[in-house]
Formats: structure tokens, sequence, C-alpha cells
């Protein structure tokens, strides 16, 4: 007979912490989505012109229309189609911070190696969405 496996409060803890995070996020890609579709809030780029700029490839998009790259649609959140972009970076985030929840759980088990590893995810995860690696064609 097979020993069943159980998941550690650690795993329990991740698990919890991603489902309701991921939840969040569904519903606010709903919301933010719907604000955008209905026009409730202006969007940068009129939806009649987005067949103009669909087909172009991104660094004629940011040329085009006068975006930067990066961090920089956090100051277009009044606008309806970069609002869209709050829940995906929650959900591109939701991993550090299931990370950061985790992270007392180990310390408080003295497990030292775990904890160090942990916060090493954290920080190459918060390096790669910082935007100070330049990698690609953007």
């Amino acid at each position: 007979m097979a020993k069943e496996l159980k998941p550690t409060e650690e795993q329990l803890a991740y698990a919890v912490w991603l489902d309701l995070g991921m939840k969040i996020g569904l519903i606010l890609l709903i919301i933010t989505f719907g604000l955008y579709v209905f026009e409730i809030l202006p969007p940068f780029i009129p939806i009649s012109q987005l067949p103009k700029v669909w087909g172009l490839n991104v660094h004629q998009y940011l040329q085009v229309t006068g975006i930067q790259p990066g961090w920089s649609w956090l100051k277009y959140l009044d606008r309806g189609d970069f609002l869209n972009f709050l829940p995906l970076a929650m959900l591109a985030g939701l991993t550090i911070i299931c990370f950061i929840r985790i992270l007392p759980l180990y310390l408080k088990k003295k497990d030292y190696l775990y904890g160090a590893l942990t916060i090493l995810q954290i920080l190459v995860l918060l390096l790669a969405a910082s935007g100070l690696l330049r990698v690609g064609g953007h």
C-alpha cells in the first residue's frame, strides 16, 4: 500500500493565497475589461483606431502611439485600455506575494535553507519585474 502524501503547511498556505489571488485577479480583469469595452473610462487608443495599430510590431506600435516601454503604463491608469494592465500585473506578481506569505513559515520552523531560497526567488522575481534588466527587443 502506497503511503499517502499530505501537503505541507507551506504548500497549503501558498495554494490558498494563489487561489485567492487568482480569483481576485479574474474579477478585476472582468471589471476593468467592462470599464474599457463600455468606454466608462476613455481609452488611450480609441477602439476605432485599434485595427490600424494591431499589425504593428512592438517598436512601431510604441513609436506610433507615443507610449514608452516598461512601467510607463502606470501613468495612464485613468484610461480604460491601460487600466486592464493592473490586474495583469497583479496576477504576474502573485508568485512573489505567495513566496512572501510562506517565508515566515520557513523561518518559524528554522528551515533556513528554504527560507534563503525563498528570499532569493523573491529578489530574482522583483529584479526581473523592475525593468532594470534589459533583454530582448524592447
